[in-house]
């Protein structure tokens, strides 16, 4: 019948889909660890379309190389390349072509779970784990007895989350989500996923556009975090992924892509202000639009 005929296509692409392997193996225990591991990063030569759209090649021959201890920032329009850098540090995606190094070691030869576990990621829109309290969620991913509660506030503390956090109805025992009995706002969830890779002390710390959903207050705060960070641990690799601008001006080198993926120009916020090109325009037409909102 024809119900049945529909049914039996259905179950063809269901076992199709349950064969699938995927390309990057996330539960595998092989590969390298870095002894000493000192997070410098170089990019060579990446080319890089998604799989869902091979013909839109998102990074094209892109090479870049960051000291240990080095901040960085990305900036350029959306579907620029800046967040899918950020993918690929993760191996949430391989490139196409050239290699990334982690301490001149391929990213692809490395143990995946130590990779990840020397990475910290902070996205636009943090997620925190429900029913969980709050200092369950700044420690999550940490086995139990390797977690010091002095270290959770301390965490708390570098990420401007310690005042608001002590005033919740059980203060760090407070569960959060749809089914706790808090619900945090949007700036509150963010500080407490920054102190959450705080916690946890990555070498390298990656922020993919965590202000720009933020208002001035909480942006101000985040932006004293960060000061902070990099204050106390000089030797963390950071890179910022950034929309609004005035989160990147002290960073030791500013990467400005085009539309294309390209690389069009790097240095300080100083020196791209004074080569008066791209970068340039690009800061006072930011300046223009937080002057008219």
């Amino acid at each position: 019948s024809e119900e049945f005929a529909r049914s039996a296509a259905s179950a063809k692409r269901l076992n199709r889909l349950f064969k699938r392997k995927p390309m990057i193996d996330n539960s595998s225990t092989k590969g390298n660890i870095i002894d000493n591991f000192s997070g410098s990063i170089k990019f060579e030569k990446i080319v890089f379309s998604y799989p869902t759209r091979k013909l839109i090649t998102v990074l094209n021959e892109f090479d870049l190389e960051i000291k240990s201890g080095q901040s960085i920032a990305f900036v350029g329009p959306s579907g620029c390349g800046k967040s899918t850098l950020i993918q690929l540090l993760e191996r949430f995606y391989d490139c196409n072509q050239g290699r990334i190094l982690l301490d001149d070691h391929n990213i692809e030869s490395l143990n995946l779970s130590w990779l990840r576990s020397q990475i910290g990621l902070v996205n636009q829109e943090s997620v925190l784990v429900c029913d969980l309290t709050v200092a369950e969620n700044i420690a999550y991913g940490k086995a139990s007895n390797e977690i010091i509660y002095e270290d959770i506030i301390r965490a708390a503390e570098r990420a401007h989350c310690h005042d608001f956090i002590k005033n919740l109805p059980e203060g760090y025992n407070t569960p959060v989500g749809h089914n706790g009995t808090f619900h945090l706002s949007g700036g509150q969830k963010q500080r407490i996923a920054i102190a959450r890779a705080l916690f946890h002390n990555p070498r390298i710390l990656l922020l993919d556009e965590i202000t720009s959903a933020l208002d001035a207050d909480n942006e101000q705060l985040i932006q004293e975090s960060l000061s902070l960070i990099r204050q106390e641990n000089p030797s963390q690799t950071v890179i910022f992924v950034a929309h609004r601008l005035s989160t990147i001006q002290s960073c030791d080198l500013i990467c400005l892509f085009d539309s294309y993926g390209h690389l069009i120009e790097s240095g300080t916020h100083a020196e791209l202000m004074e080569l008066g090109n791209a970068y340039y325009k690009l800061f006072l037409d930011y300046l223009e639009g937080r002057n008219n909102s």
